[in-house]
């Protein structure tokens, strides 16, 4: 993918106060309700209640979108319609009756849509607002229409136009691949309306444009046999239209394959973003990952040079390879007792041992990688070489042992060290209250205070609230009067505003009768590293959920139905007593419980009636596929995301699928997941069924407790519903 596409997702950034939007409609109830709404959203509005007014704001006003009501009191809407038709606004048209003839002429006339005025109405203008957004996005869009048809060239174009979609043209299959290779291409349409076009041998013999470069393909025909949507599907076609062309049909076509483009590109953006953020971490930092037993599976280049070892050399090794003799063997029981027994992070200074003999010094971090089930899958080490550093130290620490009688010769070697350790180090030094008595230059930079500020004051005040919560400046300080040294990772707060991280040891420093009179606090700055990690988290997180919107998009459900079975997991994750963690993994992985059903066929997905038995089977194999996909990471969220594709269509009685588990053999992420999907679909309208009242859908639970759900769930689901109620609807507009 060009690195173009990624910097256009960058660029996009639709905000609704740039917009402004005229209603034309004589109700005055409709008129408010439409306006209010889209207000709410940051849209300018303008308010008309007849032709005539709307013509007078028309002159004056500078408006992007309309919403014309047909039925006006001093004309029909259409007029305007005609009036408009060359002009920049894009219309939306609101009416009381479902004509097919009058919509398709107001697709060819360039209205945008086609919004019946039903009981639903009023749930139907936050899915205009989405158009108006997906419409401006649109501009990024580029559209290949591939057709000797001068006319058929022109009223494609002026359709797609409307849409705002970038349009080029080419009379032959010859001009394809080089336009493919200038333009950012999102669709191509192929008119095969004649014999010198064959869409479907182009295709095979460049199917890299599919497979590769990830571009949908429409062809037009006067007709299809079966044996040409087979040839041509295989070829990477994904829709057939038969001529003449149903305006509406190619429009809401080539809006949904754009979208999906859009979705994919995205995901694949965020993804070679994750993949820039590893490198950027392999090149500022010392890596190396190991599995569960100790054995070397990966080293990076600046591993290899600080250590003299080629990787083939490393590869299969135990670290004990480095290890140097001076390093106390109590040092690596505590490590591996952190990072094996308790499952936590290390952090300490090791001595390693190069291969030609010699030494280097390394401030280290490692890390177990925790599977879904809570197994150490492996570890990742990652150090910074600050051999100069302890050398300085140490330089001066054998020399203060010489001679005591030469006392201004110790003194000045003191003041030496001191000056050294300064420059390497951030240095505060507290009295035994907390209280700042001294900061160096590179301390008062971090904080962006100046020494004059930070003196006299409590080092508490500096640290992030979490720690103030946890109470870590208290158990430092019980720590320190015992005589001992602490290591902690502090979360400071600039004078900015800002969060800075500092990998932190304190001394308690003892005056000639061994009585303890301040502390010392040694600090190194790991911002940039800390912050790289949160980022590369982050776009887990959005890659993670970007790929449960692609799922459900397949199968064309409401725009938020992923957000809303996120937050309903996770309410009923901490309702259950999940810790905050697991509440936070559920609700980043279940939206991709639908994933699978990205392998299912459109003909399966979106059949408005009722599935075949032979259709439904293939319909549940989709738990198996999303399963099959995700279990191969070694990531612990795409862990995660796999138990919920595979079992969240199991039953607590066992009569689910793909496995018939029983009872609490369903991990509790299925189960949750279970419940917030089925709690969704029963009151989202989909392509076979309306959405159901609540009293029905709560009846549901109440029969199924026991049966198809955990019933300790669903009393907790029943006795909480109104917080339910509230989420779906908190994210309602896309219902």
């Amino acid at each position: 993918m060009s690195l173009n596409v990624c910097n256009t997702f960058v660029n996009i950034n639709f905000q609704p106060s740039n917009y402004n939007v005229l209603i034309i409609e004589d109700s005055k109830v409709t008129n408010t309700m439409i306006t209010m709404e889209m207000s709410l959203r940051g849209f300018n509005c303008f308010n008309a209640y007849s032709l005539n007014e709307a013509r007078e704001i028309l002159k004056k006003e500078k408006i992007h979108y309309i919403l014309l009501d047909i039925n006006l009191p001093d004309g029909n809407g259409y007029e305007l319609i005609n009036e408009l038709k060359n002009s920049d606004e894009r219309i939306f048209v609101l009416t009381g009756e479902e004509d097919p003839k009058f919509r398709e002429q107001t697709y060819q006339k360039g209205v945008i849509d086609f919004i019946v005025k039903d009981l639903n109405f009023a749930h139907k203008i936050p899915q205009v607002i989405m158009n108006i957004e997906q419409l401006e996005k649109n501009k990024q869009s580029t559209v290949l229409i591939v057709s000797e048809s001068k006319d058929v060239k022109t009223y494609l174009g002026k359709l797609l136009k409307n849409r705002f979609y970038n349009i080029i043209t080419t009379e032959n299959e010859e001009n394809v691949v080089e336009l493919v290779q200038k333009h950012l291409v999102d669709l191509i349409i192929f008119d095969q309306t004649t014999e010198s076009i064959d869409a479907i041998e182009f295709m095979q013999n460049h199917s890299y444009i599919s497979t590769k470069n990830k571009i949908s393909v429409i062809l037009l025909s006067d007709s299809f046999e079966a044996s040409t949507i087979r040839d041509g599907m295989k070829s990477g076609i994904v829709e057939f239209i038969t001529q003449p062309i149903v305006a509406e049909e190619l429009v809401l076509k080539v809006d949904l394959w754009i979208d999906y483009k859009r979705k994919n590109d995205e995901l694949l953006c965020s993804v070679r973003l994750l993949q820039e953020y590893k490198d950027t971490v392999d090149e500022s930092s010392i890596v190396s990952k190991t599995d569960r037993f100790g054995i070397i599976t990966y080293v990076n280049k600046s591993f290899c040079e600080i250590s003299g070892y080629s990787e083939d050399e490393l590869i299969g090794k135990n670290h004990n390879i480095l290890r140097h003799p001076e390093m106390p063997k109590e040092t690596f029981k505590d490590m591996w007792h952190t990072i094996k027994k308790l499952k936590k992070s290390w952090r300490g200074k090791v001595k390693n041992r190069k291969k030609d003999g010699g030494f280097y010094w390394v401030d280290a971090l490692i890390k177990p990688i925790i599977n879904a089930d809570g197994e150490i899958e492996e570890y990742i080490a990652l150090r910074h070489d600050i051999t100069e550093e302890e050398e300085v130290k140490k330089y001066f620490k054998d020399k203060l042992k010489g001679s005591q009688l030469d006392l201004a010769h110790s003194i000045k070697l003191s003041q030496e060290y001191e000056n050294a350790t300064d420059k390497f180090t951030a240095i505060l030094k507290t009295d035994t209250d907390n209280i700042i008595t001294y900061a160096n230059d590179n301390f008062c930079k971090l904080s962006g205070y100046s020494l004059n500020e930070l003196i006299g004051i409590n080092c508490q005040s500096l640290r992030d609230e979490k720690h103030i919560k946890e109470g870590d400046c208290k158990k430092l300080q019980e720590i320190l009067a015992k005589g001992k040294h602490k290591a902690i990772l502090f979360t400071n707060i600039a004078k900015d505003g800002s969060a800075y991280y500092l990998d932190t040891i304190v001394y308690p420093i003892k005056n000639a009768e061994g009585i303890i009179k301040e502390h010392l606090h040694l600090m190194h700055d790991i911002t940039e590293l800390t912050n790289m990690h949160k980022e590369i988290e982050d776009t887990q997180k959005e890659i993670v959920y970007k790929m449960g919107e692609i799922g459900e998009s397949r199968s064309q459900e409401t725009g938020y139905h992923v957000k809303r079975v996120a937050e309903y997991s996770k309410l009923l994750a901490s309702l259950y007593g999940l810790s905050d963690e697991e509440a936070e993994t559920i609700f980043i992985v279940s939206p991709m419980h639908d994933i699978g059903k990205v392998a299912i066929s459109d003909a399966i997905l979106k059949k408005p009636g009722k599935l075949t038995e032979e259709e439904f089977d293939i319909m549940k194999s989709h738990s198996e596929i999303g399963y099959s996909v995700l279990k191969v990471s070694e990531r612990k969220l795409l862990n995660a995301a796999a138990v919920v594709a595979h079992e969240h269509h199991e039953k607590w009685d066992g009569g689910g699928y793909p496995r018939g588990l029983k009872g609490e053999d369903i991990h509790i992420f299925g189960r949750i997941t279970a419940i917030a999907d089925v709690f969704d679909a029963l009151g989202s309208d989909r392509v076979y069924k309306k959405a159901w009242d609540d009293e029905k859908i709560f009846n549901l639970f109440k029969e199924q407790s026991g049966k198809h759900f955990d019933p300790v769930l669903v009393k907790l689901f029943l006795e909480n519903k109104e917080k339910f109620i509230d989420i779906r609807n908190k994210y309602k507009e896309s219902i």
